[in-house]
C-alpha cells in the first residue's frame, strides 16, 4: 500500500499527507482523468494523463496462480532485456546465431593447434552448441536436423550464414538479424564469461580435503555395531542347540 501510495504521488505531483485536516492545493495532484474500473472480481483506481508519470501499471489475469507466475517471468525478462537494450544499443543476432558462429571460428583455429590443447578449444566449441540444441528442443523440432543445418550455413565461405539462427516457427534456418531476433552483446558477453569462469573454478578443484576425526568416528562406529551383531547371534545358535537336546 506504501508503495502504491508513493508512486501514485510521484506521478500526480502530490505530497503524501498523514491527515486530511487543514489541506491546501500545494498538496494536491492532478491527472487529466481518474476512474474507478472493474476487472473481472477486483475494482481498480486508474489514473491516466499525469504530468510527471514515468511509469505503468500493467494487470496480468489468468486461470491460475501458475500460469500467472509464469507470465510475470516471461514479462520481467522481456522488460529487463528491453532495459539493458537501451543502456547499452550494441545487438547481435539470436536464435542461436552468435553461438554457432563462435564455435564455428574455434574449430577452425583448434585445426591449427598441435597436442591436446586442440581437445579443449574443440570442447568449448561443442559446449556453446548446447544454446542452439536446447532452443531445437523447446520449439519441438528434431535439435541434430537443426544444427546440421546451422553448421552447414556457418560454414559457407562466402559468409552469407554468420546470422544463420533458429527460426521455432517452422524448425528451419533464418537470418535472426534480419527477421528481428537480436539479443542485447552486453548480455551475451557476460553470459559466455561466467560460464567459462565458473568451468574454470571446477577444474582448478583438484583435491578433496577430509577430516581425520570425522573418518576416525565413523570407522568406529561401524566396527561396534558389527560386534553386537555377532554376539547376538551366538547367542542365538546357542539357544538353539539346547532347544534341540
Amino acid at each position: 500500500m506504501e508503495e502504491d501510495l508513493r508512486r501514485v504521488a510521484d506521478a500526480t505531483g502530490a505530497a503524501i499527507q498523514a491527515t486530511v485536516n487543514n489541506l491546501d492545493e500545494s498538496v494536491l495532484g492532478t491527472c487529466e482523468l481518474f476512474e474507478e474500473r472493474q476487472v473481472g472480481a477486483d475494482r481498480f483506481n486508474l489514473f491516466t494523463g499525469c504530468p510527471s508519470a514515468h511509469t505503468a501499471t500493467m494487470v496480468l489475469r489468468g486461470g491460475s496462480e501458475q500460469f500467472l507466475d509464469e507470465a510475470d517471468r516471461s514479462l520481467h525478462d522481456a522488460i529487463m532485456i528491453v532495459r539493458r537494450a537501451l543502456k547499452n544499443p550494441l545487438v547481435v543476432p539470436g536464435g542461436g546465431a552468435v553461438d554457432m558462429e563462435i564455435s564455428r571460428h574455434l574449430r577452425d583455429h583448434a585445426r591449427s593447434i598441435p597436442g591436446k590443447n586442440q581437445l579443449f578449444i574443440n570442447a568449448f566449441a561443442r559446449a556453446l552448441e548446447v544454446i542452439p540444441r536446447q532452443l531445437a528442443d523447446n520449439a519441438g523440432f528434431d535439435a541434430t536436423d537443426v544444427l546440421n543445418k546451422l553448421r552447414q550455413k556457418h560454414a559457407l565461405k562466402d559468409g552469407s550464414g554468420v546470422n544463420s539462427g533458429i527460426d521455432v516457427n517452422t524448425g528451419g534456418v533464418v537470418d535472426t538479424f534480419a527477421a528481428f531476433v537480436w539479443e542485447p552483446a552486453l548480455v551475451k558477453i557476460n553470459a559466455i564469461t561466467a560460464a567459462s569462469e565458473a568451468a574454470c573454478l571446477v577444474l582448478s578443484v583438484d583435491e578433496t580435503v577430509r577430516n581425520p576425526r570425522s573418518e576416525a568416528a565413523d570407522m568406529g562406529g561401524g566396527g561396534g555395531g558389527g560386534g553386537r551383531g555377532m554376539m547376538g547371534g551366538g547367542r542365538g545358535r546357542g539357544r538353539g542347540r539346547g532347544m534341540r537336546r
